[in-house]
């Protein structure tokens, strides 16, 4: 299945889950925002959120600083 992955076209597996995407990218579900066609995703939908053929989806990755 094809979707826009950060502005970059990317392909995942069929029935791909948020938390299976983030996973196979090795990123750390609790220090990661995700929005899929302009909608926030809660943390807690990560593992039941199935990913759709043509989504657009964009990972921000909160940063540390002083």
């Amino acid at each position: 299945m094809k979707l826009k992955l950060n502005g970059t076209d990317s392909e995942i597996k069929d029935g791909s889950t948020v938390a299976d995407l983030l996973k196979t990218l090795q990123i750390e579900p609790a220090r990661v925002a995700v929005e899929i066609n302009l909608n926030i995703i809660k943390k807690c939908n990560f593992s039941n959120h199935v990913l759709q053929d043509g989504d657009s989806v964009e990972i921000v990755n909160f940063v540390g600083g002083g």
